[in-house]
């Protein structure tokens, strides 16, 4: 597993956005699979946008993918970084090669980190908050998208993929 970010960037760097006379700028992350790219991700960079001046898209590896859900993704990450570079919302996209957030902050250097409220209050989400929370990062949860997910579409295209695998 590469042991450094990549940068994808759409405008200014994250060293600019952090220059002197940007102090009081609210630099966003979020990060996410981006995989089979639906409504519920456009809602959260909607949203993290609109909370933030600048908003940093990390756009977690397939190999991270793996290690931390079990499965690797339909859409490959130099496509899924090419779409979500695309978001009008998104100011820059970075590949996420690590698990670890804080790892991923110290490379990125971000003020604002936003996540779907299905980790607020849990175990994880707790500890997110307290480890950014030492070093100056707010967390900022988002309701989750009823109705669509990833892993439902993942679900669908299962059983597609199946149901045409049987009636050959």
């Amino acid at each position: 597993m590469p042991s450094e970010f990549q940068y994808d960037d759409n405008s200014e760097s994250t060293a600019e956005a952090f220059a002197p006379d940007a102090r009081r700028r609210r630099i966003g992350y979020a990060a996410g699979a981006f995989d089979l790219f639906h409504i519920g991700h456009l809602n959260v960079l909607k949203r993290a946008r609109e909370r933030c001046d600048y908003l940093i898209a990390g756009v977690v590896s397939d190999e991270v993918l793996e290690l931390t859900k079990g499965a690797r993704p339909v859409i490959p990450l130099a496509e899924r970084l090419e779409i979500v570079r695309s978001i009008r919302y998104v100011d820059e996209a970075v590949a996420e090669v690590v698990p670890d957030k804080l790892e991923t902050w110290k490379a990125v250097r971000y003020t604002h980190f936003f996540k779907g409220d299905d980790w607020k209050g849990t175990e994880r989400g707790l500890a997110l908050e307290r480890s950014f929370d030492a070093v100056g990062v707010e967390v900022v949860y988002f309701p989750y998208t009823e109705g669509t997910s990833s892993t439902r579409l993942r679900r669908a295209l299962d059983l597609l993929e199946s149901t045409a695998t049987a009636s050959n």
